[in-house]
């Protein structure tokens, strides 16, 4: 449940960025992604849209995607998205408790982009 409430806030948090942080807006303003964040189980999903400055979020499992971050467990995706680490990632990918599916450089980018809004 928690996951699910952090995925929900993650994209309004991200639709209002979109619109009043003018470092936010120049990082998306040119690119098309779909970055989707689910359980290893399919149980819990988001999909977050980039569509050149605009953002949206949709909940649930989609097969359209640019990347995908697959976490173990909710318990595990919640851990790593709300760590203060920079490492966090990485050591879950290492550990085995994270898979990046599709492009990864767009994991990369999605996380550079949240950097800039919550730091």
């Amino acid at each position: 449940m928690r996951f699910t409430l952090l995925l929900f806030a993650l994209g309004q948090i991200l639709k209002v960025a979109s619109i009043t942080s003018k470092p936010f807006k120049h990082y998306i303003r040119n690119t098309d992604a779909r970055v989707l964040i689910k359980t290893r189980d399919n149980q819990r999903a988001r999909l977050f849209v980039f569509n050149k400055g605009k953002v949206s979020s949709m909940a649930g499992n989609h097969e359209t995607f640019d990347v995908a971050l697959i976490f173990k467990d909710a318990a595990t995706g919640f851990s790593v998205l709300t760590s203060k680490k920079k490492d966090a990632s990485f050591n879950a990918a290492a550990e085995g408790k994270l898979k990046v599916a599709g492009m990864s450089f767009f994991a990369q980018w999605f996380e550079d982009g949240t950097k800039i809004i919550l730091s």
